[in-house]
């Protein structure tokens, strides 16, 4: 991988002055290489992590798993697009599952509105043939970054790629 990759990868907090430090390149040729690879859509944006477990109130997340028969012209990216415009769905992924297909992260104020979200939205589209919902309890990492209460209190941000 791309040191400079590596580098965001690492922490999206870096300045262009510091990564320019660390890789031994100009200031200017670090730039023009981010905007490089946001302009090629290899990096997306940035996200700060938060461990929602120490928020209040912060809702529930849950895995769906999906099973779907895949379209003859484009396999799962159209059910694939549907599943992601929801406001809800953070994560969807493509597995190489004996059992499903698609697996998407969906938020949600309660368990009962993944509940309904999950049989009047998605069960009732046209190629999912099965669902499991697997509700998220406790997250340890994510992002590469430990969630387990260490004590370490700092904000932790990281470069979606």
């Amino acid at each position: 991988m791309d040191k400079l990759l590596e580098l965001l990868n690492q922490n999206a907090e870096f300045t262009i002055e510091q990564l320019a430090v660390m890789l031994g390149e100009s200031e200017k040729d670090v730039k023009s290489q981010i905007e490089e690879y946001k302009k090629k859509g290899i990096i997306k944006g940035t996200k700060t992590l938060i461990n929602w477990d120490k928020v209040p109130k912060s809702g529930v997340r849950a895995i769906i798993e999906l099973k779907v028969t895949p379209k003859p012209e484009t396999g799962f990216d159209d059910i694939a697009k549907i599943v992601m415009s929801y406001e809800n769905v953070e994560n969807v992924y493509l597995a190489a599952s004996s059992r499903y297909d698609l697996i998407a992260l969906v938020n949600g104020n309660t368990i009962q509105e993944i509940a309904e979200f999950v049989s009047k939205r998605l069960s009732t589209l046209d190629s999912v043939i099965g669902t499991a919902t697997n509700f998220v309890l406790t997250t340890y990492k994510q992002g590469g970054k430990i969630f387990l209460d260490d004590g370490e209190e700092d904000e932790q941000r990281s470069m979606v790629l």
